[in-house]
């Protein structure tokens, strides 16, 4: 599969200009995350099921880290089929590199695990099911308030270093919470990353990208294929409205990879081909701690 990063007109597509110098970092330290991940320097993790209390009720959720010692902390945001296997395993996994992760069940207004294997999951059949889950998270305010809790959470735990700053990562419904996120505790994370995300851009005032003013860490945009096809102006949009808050972002779309690319147990398409596609996962991945090692040092 050819990758695209090099292209002049996808470099083109880095928000808010970056200077030479932070784009040139940021590429070199992708390629040693890449280099350091195929080299199988992870380090042990320990997972435990924990309970957190919010303003609205109790929230479960799985928290990551390694044996030992203090790492800066991460805050996972999932994708529309909740806390399952597979999303452990992404903490798991960045857990590895050395953070102290946690990955809350989004949906624990409403329900505990909905889905512990989306492979089987016909989205069309549960989509007023899903809906409403989505609904009880992207409600007004409920992100900010559940997002507060779970960086208090982080804070309160032993093996996180609260002198770095906190990073957040999510998948498809996840991408405009890690924004909400880290608008609402902008002096608290450091960095965030959004891949396949859906409604970055809307037509609303409380759309996510009108949010980059009050963003102070470095962001991440990974943009499906069809995303992109179905809105064609949002890269731009986020482009444009990080640019105008001076926050360093990268906004690339993967050409070759659907929504839903990056999680191994994403439905397969209408086709019977699969989602999830592992160049292209293994890429976004490299960007990812590439962001992380620059921005939560």
């Amino acid at each position: 599969m050819a990758d695209d990063s090099n292209n002049p007109k996808n470099n083109q597509e880095l928000s808010n200009d970056l200077g030479r110098r932070d784009f040139v970092a940021f590429s070199v330290a992708a390629g040693l995350a890449a280099a350091g991940s195929a080299s199988g320097a992870e380090l042990p993790v320990v997972e435990n099921n924990v309970e957190i209390k919010t303003p609205d009720g109790t929230c479960d959720a799985a928290y990551i880290h390694p044996a030992t010692g203090s790492y800066a902390g991460v805050l996972i945001w999932t994708d529309a089929f909740g806390l399952r296997p597979s999303m452990r395993g992404i903490g798991k996994r960045i857990a590895a590199q050395g953070y102290a992760v946690l990955v809350p069940n989004p949906f624990y207004r409403v329900v505990k695990d909905p889905f512990p294997d989306a492979s089987n999951v016909d989205f069309a059949a549960n989509r007023q099911k899903i809906t409403q889950f989505m609904s009880s998270v992207q409600a007004a305010g409920n992100c900010e308030k559940d997002a507060a809790a779970y960086v208090a959470f982080l804070d309160a735990q032993k093996e996180v270093n609260k002198s770095k700053k906190i990073g957040t990562q999510g998948y498809c419904m996840g991408g405009p919470l890690v924004v909400r996120t880290c608008a609402a505790l902008s002096n608290r994370l450091g960095a965030g990353a959004s891949f396949h995300g859906g409604g970055l851009v809307t037509d609303k005032p409380d759309s996510p990208h009108l949010l980059a003013s009050k963003i102070k860490g470095r962001m991440y945009f990974g943009i499906a294929s069809n995303d992109d096809k179905n809105q064609p102006d949002a890269k731009d949009k986020l482009k444009e409205a990080f640019a105008a808050a001076k926050v360093p972002a990268e906004i690339e779309v993967y050409s070759e990879s659907l929504h839903g690319w990056c999680v191994p147990d994403m439905p397969k398409q209408a086709n019977g081909m699969p989602t999830y596609n592992k160049v292209d996962a293994e890429r976004a991945w490299g960007k990812l701690v590439a962001l992380y090692g620059t921005a939560l040092a």
